[in-house]
């Protein structure tokens, strides 16, 4: 395998090994995915493929839009990513790419959106402790000092403050391919995925762990 996929979340379940053990697995919709766009050293500066998932009606897509998918002659998709392909990959505009790109025991990198919490104090954003739960203490849940004074007359950068959490691009490096079920478009992948039920993931060869 030398690209990944597209897919999205269903949710998580539990299956039973061969010696009646159960492990936690995230089950994920795994493409089918079609190239749209085949990039090359010699028009683009690099190789890489890009790929649609999740088909919509054409009065949901731009003209510009439209366009594009007509000159592959696949359907408009909701989302489109690229992924990096070796010079001599043979996959082409139009072609499929299923959840049979990937076998059980392969090791994935996993990114996806985490959930969204809105705006979130420092205790539940950064996991601070907090002050003394005594009526007669006037600390409890707030930030602390900021440590700064008239020199250098302000705060720095990345001090963890209350603000936006969640939302972030998070990924999940070397997970386990528990099942494969290419009829479904299925992949059972042991451990958790970051995201909500149904939020769009990409699943690629993981960098680390061993394919």
């Amino acid at each position: 395998m030398d690209h990944g996929i597209l897919g999205k979340k269903i949710g998580m379940t539990r299956v039973f090994t061969d010696d009646g053990r159960w492990i936690d697995v995230t089950v994920l919709e795994a493409g089918p995915c079609k190239v749209v766009q085949r990039k090359t050293t010699d028009r683009d500066g690099y190789e890489a493929i890009q790929v649609g998932f999740g088909e919509i009606k054409e009065s949901r897509a731009k003209k510009p839009q439209l366009g594009h998918f007509a000159s592959a002659g696949v359907p408009p998709t909701r989302d489109l990513r690229e992924f990096r392909v070796p010079k001599d990959s043979e996959l082409k505009a139009g072609d499929e790419i299923t959840a049979e790109i990937f076998q059980v025991g392969d090791r994935v990198d996993i990114s996806g959106t985490t959930k969204g919490k809105g705006f979130a104090g420092a205790m539940k954003r950064h996991g601070f402790k907090g002050g003394p739960g005594g009526h007669g203490s006037h600390f409890h849940r707030a930030p602390g000092s900021m440590g700064q004074s008239a020199d250098p007359a302000k705060v720095y950068k990345n001090k963890k403050l209350p603000g936006h959490m969640g939302h972030t691009k998070v990924t999940v490096q070397n997970l386990e391919v528990v099942t494969v079920d290419a009829s479904k478009n299925l992949l059972l992948i042991r451990g958790s995925v970051p995201g909500a039920n149904g939020g769009l993931i990409t699943v690629n060869k993981s960098i680390k762990g061993a394919s």
